[in-house]
């Protein structure tokens, strides 16, 4: 396990933000990206995530593919890092770098549509 001061953790969250591929970055529209240490109890329930859970990251929105003509004056979507979880997977820096990049992805890509399968075998190329 490692531990990071929060404003080390928000760099690289902020890193990885800024490491998303520009064909990918300039398309994205009304997101907040938020740290939070664990997921609240009601992400936990609508989950339906266990004690011995670990959730890293969280899309709350409406993807891209599933906006339609109205949708306009919304609050913005939002990807949530969680950064107790992260820590405890973590044995190095390195390894807790990669899981942040690898989050960040994953939750990006699941705003622009993608499921848990398509996500994995886009990760596989």
């Amino acid at each position: 396990m490692i531990r990071l001061r929060d404003a080390d953790f928000k760099n690289i969250v902020t890193q990885a933000i800024d490491n998303i591929p520009e064909k990918y970055y300039a398309n994205i529209k009304n997101l907040a990206f938020v740290i939070e240490d664990s997921p609240n109890d009601e992400q936990s329930k609508k989950l339906g995530l266990g004690h011995s859970s670990s959730l890293y990251g969280l899309y709350e929105g409406i993807p891209l593919t599933k906006r339609g003509n109205n949708y306009n004056l919304v609050l913005p979507d939002k990807i949530t890092i969680f950064k107790k979880p992260i820590e405890q997977r973590s044995t190095s820096l390195e390894e807790l770098k990669a899981i942040v990049f690898n989050t960040v992805w994953h939750e990006v890509a699941h705003y622009y549509g993608l499921d848990h399968s398509q996500i994995r075998a886009l990760e596989q190329k």
